[in-house]
């Protein structure tokens, strides 16, 4: 799963509300939450959000009002309902005005992680090809269209953030199977206990909280291509049924007895060396050769330079999607004087950053900031919010207090803005916004 995925949670009660968004963190994915109906639709005015759930009974407008006019607006949105017993027929007369999905309360929280994981739609994008002018990617560009056209494993490898999923999709897009799904896990994302339900699927009252039959990862990929992601992040235990699937062409869901046919191209990416994993006992040796057939390696940023401004240019315009931004040669030279040790995923949160601290449509080099090169009370107030919530129960510092309503300030009072400026999390960001509020001080509305 990518975590760049955003969830909305729409839930009255804060309690639970906090419990699901709690939940969905865990799981890898970035959260925004919603009291009411008329809350969720200013939050999906105001921010990009892949998928929406929503309880039934709210005040001030409840879930069947947000459905139909959330499916007005964003018709391709997934909306998922929440529901308690005695509304059933509602939820599933729902599904019929456009509803994805429903939960029925109470539920287990592996049962809502594996409900996000399989309706998430971010790795099947629309991307036609990638960013490639440096020789080092153009080459991995050719290797990957003349692999795509067998029906070979591919073992896609390199550092974190230089693009395996992207070089992924790429292989799926130029194989025979394009107009078949490309579905991906991320098995670090998922936690252990889950992920063998959501890979091989499960069948009614296989565990606690399967109140219906679900299909696996496999089987939604049948046809075309299962995306692996982090493979080496996986069990071992899980890795013998993994290699037994490969082998078999076949997957047996958890309580099932029919095996189910397969026709599934894998692919599977790892950051580490799989071969020194091996060596250590973490990863099975069988599985590796099973899933080394065509080894790809994607080189680090730092070592592709020709590739910096063009991906610079192209994640900026993904922050700024209503107009145009240009970078200045002197921010231009800045970034290409900077080593990149976090590869693409670092440049697209210093092209992030720059959009919000710019003052005009020019990216000036005072607009670039890099994660070591932010202000000590930046970096002491991420840490503390990382490691030390208890901060809080003691009265926040002023400095504290500063620096969040100062980035509020910066950002027009975009709660997801500003949490990226501070380097501290969505969820953090509210639960300190909150001990503010508590306290009387005056927080910055969105403008």
């Amino acid at each position: 799963m990518n975590s760049s995925a955003k969830v909305l949670v729409v839930e009255d009660d804060k309690t639970l509300r906090e419990a699901l968004c709690d939940t969905i963190e865990y799981g890898g994915y970035n959260v925004a939450s919603a009291a009411n109906g008329v809350e969720a639709l200013e939050r999906l005015e105001a921010e990009t959000v892949d998928m929406v759930i929503s309880d039934v009974q709210m005040d001030v407008m409840d879930g069947h009002t947000l459905l139909r006019k959330v499916k007005s607006l964003r018709p391709e949105l997934p909306f998922v309902l929440v529901t308690a017993h005695g509304t059933v027929e509602k939820a599933v007369e729902a599904m019929r005005q456009g509803a994805t999905d429903y939960l029925i309360k109470p539920f287990e929280a592996q049962v809502l992680l594996e409900m996000v994981s399989r309706l998430d739609t971010t790795l099947t994008g629309s991307a036609t090809g990638m960013v490639a002018e440096d020789p080092g990617m153009l080459s991995i560009c050719e290797l990957s269209r003349k692999v795509a056209a067998s029906p070979a494993t591919v073992l896609i490898s390199g550092e974190s953030g230089t693009g395996k999923e992207v070089v992924a999709q790429y292989i799926h897009q130029h194989s025979n199977r394009v107009d078949q799904p490309f579905i991906a896990l991320n098995c670090a994302a998922i936690p252990e206990a889950m992920l063998e339900s959501i890979l091989f699927g499960y069948e009614k009252g296989a565990y606690t909280g399967a109140t219906q039959a679900r299909a696996g990862k496999f089987e939604q990929a049948n046809g075309g291509t299962l995306l692996l992601d982090e493979i080496s992040e996986m069990d071992l235990g899980l890795q013998a049924k993994l290699l037994r699937v490969l082998q078999e062409k076949e997957v047996e869901r958890l309580g099932g007895r029919a095996p189910i046919p397969l026709d599934v191209r894998v692919l599977a990416t790892t950051n580490r060396k799989l071969q020194e994993e091996v060596a250590s006992g973490r990863f099975r040796e069988d599985l590796y050769y099973r899933l080394n057939v065509f080894p790809v390696q994607i080189p680090p940023l730092r070592h592709r330079p020709k590739d910096i401004l063009p991906l610079a240019k192209m994640l900026l315009q993904r922050h700024v999607e209503d107009r145009s931004m240009n970078l200045t040669p002197e921010a231009e030279l800045r970034l290409l004087s900077h080593s990149w040790r976090g590869n693409v995923r670092e440049l697209e949160n210093c092209m992030h950053r720059a959009t919000i601290m710019a003052s005009s449509d020019q990216i000036t080099e005072a607009d670039i900031y890099f994660e070591e090169a932010l202000t000590p009370a930046l970096e002491t107030c991420a840490q503390a919010s990382e490691e030390s919530v208890a901060l809080l129960d003691g009265g926040l510092k002023d400095k504290e207090k500063q620096l969040i309503v100062s980035a509020l300030n910066t950002v027009a009072g975009r709660r997801t803005d500003a949490a990226k400026l501070l380097g501290i999390s969505p969820r953090t960001l509210r639960y300190k916004l909150a001990r503010l509020k508590e306290q009387g001080v005056a927080i910055p509305a969105v403008v």
